[in-house]
Parts: structure tokens; C-alpha cells; sequence
């Protein structure tokens, strides 16, 4: 007979054998631009690409909220309503 798979089950790596604590728990800035070396580099130009869309989009929709004078901004009253 095969053995049964509760009987071959071990303990997962982290739950067993958990790995220290850092000393500090705050990073500096050095550490975080640190990270940034991890970041594949063909990532890095949809990023920028992403960033200035967003930024359009954000700059365009503020643009229209500010500056159309046909936008409604409140509910018509049942009295101005032409029938």
C-alpha cells in the first residue's frame, strides 16, 4: 500500500523554522531606493508610461471639472422643469 498523503505532510519552512526579526522595523531612504535594483529593467518605461497617463487623466478631468459651465452640479427642482 502508498503511504497517505497526511502521513508524508510536513511542517511548512516558514512556520517551522520563522525567520528572525529585523532591528529596525523603519527602512531609510537608502534602503528603499535599494529595492528599486530588483525592478526588471524592461519594467521601468511601462511605469513611466503608466505615470503619464494618469497624470493626464487626473490634470484632464480636474481641467473639465473646473471650467465647464454646461455641467450640472445640482439636481433640477420639480417647479423649473419644463413639461
Amino acid at each position: 500500500m502508498y503511504p497517505t498523503t497526511i502521513m508524508r505532510m510536513q511542517a511548512t519552512r516558514p512556520f517551522a523554522f520563522p525567520t528572525p526579526k529585523e532591528n529596525q522595523s523603519a527602512h531609510t531612504i537608502s534602503q528603499r531606493l535599494r529595492t528599486l535594483k530588483r525592478i526588471p529593467p524592461e519594467l521601468i518605461p511601462l511605469g513611466l508610461v503608466l505615470g503619464v497617463a494618469v497624470g493626464a487623466a487626473i490634470y484632464s478631468s480636474s481641467k473639465k471639472l473646473m471650467t465647464d459651465k454646461t455641467l450640472r452640479l445640482y439636481r433640477n427642482s420639480p417647479e423649473s422643469r419644463e413639461h
